[in-house]
């Protein structure tokens, strides 16, 4: 697994499209299915979904060529949603940018995370650990389906303003 192969390239190419295109699915087509499984608002939390759902679905058919990457994948899927959550509330919320290119490049950095890391983690660690890396996206899995419906009142799950910075929760 110590190189990256062109199915998982091809996988990072067509899933980074697809999350690209999922991002406006909600707002084009309303419904509580398309509200799981695309961006309600434009909070951090709610733009994991552009991430997290290709890159579970677009691991599967890699997963069937190298199984003994499970754990590395979902280590891999897990980093990639930890990196896009801290790097965008730092911009966002701490830096109060607002610039679309550093999404872009943040959302495309996390998709190579998600996709091209696990070659590089071969070994008996990751099949060792695969049931906790996967039990760990799962629960991500399950609270970006929850959160959906009853986000917390905190900075992660608030829209951010043009102008950069989070909006205060209402009633402050």
């Amino acid at each position: 697994m110590s190189r990256i192969s062109r199915a998982a390239l091809l996988a990072f190419v067509a899933a980074t499209l697809a999350g690209s295109c999922l991002h406006f699915v909600h707002a084009l087509f309303p419904s509580g299915l398309t509200a799981l499984l695309a961006p309600v608002n434009e909070s951090i939390w709610e733009h994991l979904k552009i991430l997290v759902w290709p890159c579970a679905l677009g691991s599967v058919p890699l997963l069937r060529r190298e199984p003994d990457s499970l754990g590395a994948r979902a280590f891999s899927l897990l980093l990639a949603a930890g990196l896009m959550l801290g790097a965008g509330w730092l911009y966002h919320g701490v830096l109060g940018g607002h610039a679309l290119l550093f999404d872009v490049v943040l959302y495309v950095l996390c998709m190579a995370v998600c996709f091209l890391l696990p070659a590089l983690l071969g070994g008996p660690f990751w099949q060792e650990t695969a049931r906790l890396w996967c039990a760990l996206a799962a629960a991500l899995m399950v609270l970006m389906l929850v959160f959906t419906w009853l986000p917390p009142d905190c900075a992660l799950f608030q829209e951010f303003p043009e102008a950069g910075g989070i909006q205060p929760p209402s009633g402050s």
